[in-house]
This record gives C-alpha cells, structure tokens and sequence, in this order.
C-alpha cells in the first residue's frame, strides 16, 4: 500500500452531558451544527470549523483511496455495463390508459409516461433528467395522477433534506400549475372527483403531522388543515384503499398505529376514526362496499391476522376474524379487489402470494422452489380485475415480472431483467445456512459466490446486515454483488434478529432491551462462515447503512479481530445523545424501537452499555469506511463525523480510518442511477482493497 498522508484530527471541546443523574463527556458535540435545520434546507450556511473538518476528511479519504481510482473506474463501468440504460417498467393499466415509467440511455432520472391502454402513442407526462437539470441533487417524491387522469401531482426534493415541493401539472396541457406546494412529504391523493389533493406538510423539525386538503386551481395558503397529530412520537401518512374510495390517514410509530377514513367522493368530510391506538397493536385497512378488511395484530395474534369490519361501525367490538392467526407464518400485506383478496406473507423465512376468493373464501397460493428467493406484490391502479402482479427474483435469477390471472392461475412474464454486458445464472451459486447463536437460535445466511470460488477458507466475505424495525433483507437479485464475486468473493447475508425473516418474534428479540441480540447475530453469521470454510475472520468485510451503520460500530467494538474492514453508510452511532434530545427529528417516534432513555434509567444504562459512540476504546480496529450525508435528516452527518472523530483520537493500531460526507446529498446518498453507482464502486474498492484483492 502506498504512503498514507496524515489523517486530520477534530479538536476536543469537551462538554458535561446529564441525562437521569448519569453524567457523560462527550468531546466532539460541536459537530453538531447549532442551526443544523438550516443546514438541511441550505447547506452552505454550515459553520466554517465544522465544514473545515469534514471537508478535510474527504480529502484525507480521496488520498487513501487514490491508488484505487482506477479499479473504481473499472468497477463503475462494470455495473453501469449490467444496468439497461434505456429500461422501462411494464405499464400498468388503469382506465383509458396504461402508466409506466422509462429511462433514456445516458439519463440519471426516470420519466413518467402513459399510452392509450391498449397501446399507441406514448406521452411523456414528466422529465425526470429535464427536471434535475442544472442541479447538484434532484430526486422524485410521489407521482400520482388523478382518477380523471387530467392532473399530476408530483413531488420533488432539490437538497437531499426530503422536505419536497410539490406541483400539480395540467396533463392536458402538458404545464404545471403556477404554484408549488412547499414542505411536504412528497406525494398527494386525489379526491375521486380530481377536484381536492390531500397531503401531508413537515414541520420544522422534519415531521410529518399535518394533512391539509388542497383544492386544485387554488392558492395553497388557503388549504384547509385536516387533521393533525399533536403527539411527537407519531408520524402521519396519506393514502387510499385499493378500491379508492376511501381516503385513508394513517398514524403510527414503529409499534402502534391508528387510522382515520374519509370518503374519497366526500371530500369535504370530517375524517373517522377507525379504532383508537393502543400502545403495541397495530392495523392497516382494506375496504369494499360497506365492508373493511383489517390486518391487525391484535388479539395476540403476533404474526398478524385478517378481521372483517362494518364500515359504518369499524370499531374493535366488531371486528371478526377471515384469516386466522397462525403462529410462525407472518402476513405482511394485505390488498383487497372486487372479487378476491391477496396475501403476502413469509414462513420460515421465505415469502409467498395467497389468493382468497371473497365468493367462497377459498384459497390458493403462489410459491417458488428456489432456496433463496425474493417476491414482491404491486397493487396495480385497478380494482375491478382478475390479474395481479408480482416480481420474482433469487441471488442467482435476474428479475422477472408475472402477470397472474386469479380465475385461469395462469402465470405471464411480462418482463425479464436484463443485465446488457451479460449473466449466466449457472455460473453462481445461492445457498442458505443456519448459523448458531450462543441462546440457541439460528441465524439465516444468504450466500451468492461463483461457482468457481475457493471454499477452503481463503476467499474473502462481504457480509451484510441490517437488523431493524422488522426491516427484512431479500434474497434478491442484485447486479453490483457480481464484481465482487467475480472477484472471488462470498456475498452473504445475515437475516439477524431486529428483522422479521422468522416472523415477528424474530423482531420482537431483536429491539429494545434485547437489541444486542442482533449484534451477536451478526458476529455469529461471522464465525459460522469461518466455521464453513467459506472465509477467515481477517478476510471479512462487513457493511450496514442507517440503524445496519449501528449493526456496524457495535460490531466493531464488540469483535474488532473478527473482521478485516468495516463499511457502515449513513451509520446511526451516536445513539444515546440521539434518544436523550427530543428536538431531533427522529427522536420520538424511535423509543417504542430503542427505548426511552429520557424517562426509563434502564433503558439509558441499556443504550449506553451498546451506543458505539459511547463504546469506543483504546485498542485496534478493524479497517473502517463510514459515509455520511450533510443534508440527511434521519441519520444527521454529525453522527459518523463524531464517531470517526472519537475513533482517530482513540483508537490503537495503524488501520486505517476514512470519513467521507457527500456534501449535495442526504440519506440516500447520490441521487441518479449512475452518481450512486461511483459509490458502490467505492464501497467496493475499499473491501478488495482491505482483503488484499485491489
């Protein structure tokens, strides 16, 4: 490795926290801008110190990685070779017309389009690359048009803050209207008559808690507030029932929820509630006719159940059991059409598509043999149909796109992935194992290599985890693993506890006062791999963004020697000073996930125990590459630049240690197709390069 220049170092400016008694110093606070709300929205009124600093370990970083710039290069043009550049969905019908979206070769962003339904002329609705013209950041909120499909409402953020303006474009025109709607969360429902666009607005603080009805053609600062959320803790979300009529507002944290009702055709309406929250249940809603159809946990029904309900009187004393609760298979969605319903569920990890005709209640299921595999539902714009459709994909299978006919069970692939610069499925293996956990438990891995690679225990491994709020990780196809295990690496994938791969007591053991499980889980998937001969420890690479970035500093306190590089994106680390200041934006609605440090000593002293931030010592770590985002509201950049920080000031041994910012962007990192690309390919040089293979 050539000489690596001098890393910088952040000044110490100690300060005395106090939370519950417990006093903590904490060195690196001032990273934190005082006016970091007006950062989000506008990043070049950062403070120059700390602009200064993160400016100088992106530097510092482009040094270290500088020997790389050419097999970064080559990696980027190998996945941008895998990506159809001028790729488009299948249309999905609705009415006169079929809506998709398309990309252009060379373009970064999609557009929208629609033709007649049954084919000609295709329409341009919205330029996705003619929109982010000219800007450092552009990504899409929401896109819906209207049940008259005359309008569009559409979303767009321009800072990487998702604090998204929204506009409404005359179709017939081919215009927006001379308004923009400011501050939302990125997409809108129509009324049924197109008349009134309802919509979410954040606050200052970045929550969603306001839902005000817009009527179209009229200045926003009239829009009426329709309901509000007062309690910080909950977010609020917009959306219809498959049907469309009904307008549904959706509350919830990460545990409990509520919904409120409005006729879609009378607007105007004062909203209803459905069932009022208690702490710990939760319900999303269906409806058709009179009827509402409930996924619900309730009852103790952990693994979710399916209740009827009048909609005239929706409230928990009438609800009646469809589908029973059935411990093991958990239901994850639900969506309700004229004559049948449809069911996504997973069992002993592996997901499938259940039919329920609403004439007779029989049922039939939709089910793949691979080992591996991932299935995903879209609910189409329709309603009066007999065709659903769903993706499919394995490790080893490119994504495939079925039509699926209820009556006739006859499958259609629509659409097959294309990988342009080639793939053949049979020369890669996916397999899955099960690796012990110290309490008993097994822990499923995905595995992805070619079927070339060495099992003898000299390959490198990246290993990846997530292991939050019931978040599952698919076994699905995914074009950038190639260059690695062209190259001789193990992909693998750790279903750990904090997610829902083994229903929902796998999540329920992996939060809160059990979340160190998921740690362990992580470091057991590690051992078992070494145990396999599929790796060694000091040719494992692991990598984990956002609350996974967490999954990553815990890990890389708990067992440094047991990886050889660390890459943790966006990484959630400075936990406890999070959960202790309620003014951030995330705060609240995160304490059913962590616990509460601010009113529960057991949880402070719990957080404090794991919070990587806290945890850092004087002793050797693993290689480590954390990224941030300068405008990211949900895991703010000064949570990896204090991480990073407190590590260069503590840590022993001479591995090296980068922090990059991505100064235009936010928790997504770049926003075009290919911009985000130049950072895999970074991720993924880095891993080559700490195992030896750069």
């Amino acid at each position: 490795m050539t000489q690596i220049p001098t890393p910088p170092r952040a000044d110490a400016r100690p300060v005395t926290l106090e939370t519950n008694g417990f006093k903590r110093q904490d060195d690196y606070a001032w990273l934190r801008a005082d006016n970091w709300q007006e950062v989000m929205r506008d990043p070049s009124v950062l403070a120059d110190d700390i602009r200064q600093y993160l400016e100088a370990e992106n530097a510092y970083q482009e040094a270290v990685m500088a020997p790389t710039a050419d097999l970064q290069d080559v990696l980027y043009k190998e996945m941008r070779g895998r990506i159809k550049e001028d790729d488009s969905s299948v249309p999905s019908p609705d009415g006169p017309y079929a809506y998709g979206l398309k990309y252009v070769t060379g373009g970064q962003h999609p557009k929208f389009v629609r033709t007649p339904r049954d084919g000609g002329e295709e329409t341009v609705l919205l330029d996705g690359d003619k929109e982010a013209d000219g800007k450092a950041y552009f990504k899409f909120g929401g896109a819906s048009h209207s049940p008259n499909h005359e309008l569009l409402a559409w979303g767009y953020d321009d800072k990487g803050s998702e604090y998204y303006s929204l506009q409404i474009r005359d179709l017939t025109k081919g215009a927006d209207l001379n308004y923009v709607i400011e501050d939302t969360g990125g997409g809108g429902v129509f009324s049924k008559d197109s008349k009134h666009l309802f919509y979410i607005r954040l606050d200052a603080n970045h929550r969603p808690s306001k839902l005000f009805r817009h009527e179209i053609g009229t200045d926003p600062a009239n829009d009426v507030l329709v309901h509000e959320e007062k309690d910080a803790g909950f977010f609020m979300g917009v959306g219809e029932t498959q049907s469309g009529d009904t307008i549904l507002i959706d509350i919830h944290d990460h545990e409990t929820s509520e919904v409120w009702m409005i006729p879609s055709d009378a607007p105007l309406s004062e909203p209803v509630l459905i069932a009022p929250r208690e702490t710990s249940i939760e319900y999303s809603v269906e409806d058709h006719g009179d009827t509402l159809y409930i996924l619900t946990n309730a009852g103790d029904a952990e693994d979710f159940k399916i209740v009827t309900a009048p909609k005239l009187a929706p409230g928990k004393d009438n609800w009646s059991d469809l589908v029973a609760h059935k411990p093991g298979t958990l239901i994850l969605s639900l969506t309700v059409y004229k004559t049948f319903m449809t069911r996504l569920e997973r069992e002993n990890g592996l997901p499938r598509i259940v039919i329920r005709s609403l004439a007779d209640n029989s049922e039939h299921e939709v089910a793949f043999d691979e080992e591996a595999y991932s299935l995903g539902m879209g609910g189409g714009y329709e309603f009066d149909t007999q065709t659903i459709r769903f993706s499919y994909s394995s490790m080893t299978t490119p994504s495939q796109t079925f039509d699926y006919n209820v009556q006739t069970r006859e499958r259609s692939l629509l659409k097959e992935q294309e990988v342009p610069s080639g793939h053949t499925a049979s020369d890669y293996v996916s397999r899955r194992l099960q690796a012990p956990t110290a309490d008993g438990e097994t822990v499923p891995i995905s595995l992805f290599y070619h079927k070339d690679t060495p099992l003898d225990g000299t390959s490198p491994c990246l290993l990846y985890g997530y292991g939050s709020y019931g978040i599952s990780i698919p076994a699905s196809f995914n074009t950038n693993a190639l260059s690695l295990a062209n190259r001789g690496f193990v992909y693998a994938i750790a279903h750990i506890r904090g997610g829902k791969d083994k229903g929902f007591r796998w999540y329920k053991d992996g939060r809160r006062e059990h979340k160190k499980n998921t740690f362990a889980d992580f470091i057991a998937a590690a051992d078992h791999l070494v145990a396999e001969n599929l790796t060694a420890h000091d040719r494992i690479v692991a990598q984990g963004g956002s609350a996974g970035g967490m999954l990553m500093g815990a890990v890389s306190n708990m067992a440094p020697e047991k990886f050889a590089g660390i890459i943790a994106e966006v990484p959630f680390v400075d936990v406890l000073n999070t959960m202790v200041d309620d003014t951030l934006p995330l705060t609240p609605p995160e304490w059913p996930e962590w616990g509460n440090p601010i009113t529960d000593t057991d949880a402070y002293q719990y957080i404090a125990s794991y919070s990587p931030y806290d945890n850092v010592e004087a002793k050797d770590y693993p290689a480590i590459l954390a990224v941030g985002g300068l405008t990211d509201p949900r895991v703010t950049y000064w949570e990896p630049a204090k991480w990073v920080a407190k590590l260069r000031a503590t840590k022993t041994g001479d591995s090296v240690l980068m922090l990059k910012t991505n100064m235009d962007a936010g928790h997504g990192g770049a926003s075009g197709r290919f911009d985000r690309l130049k950072e895999v390919a970074l991720n993924q040089a880095f891993a080559l390069m700490v195992t030896g293979k750069a």
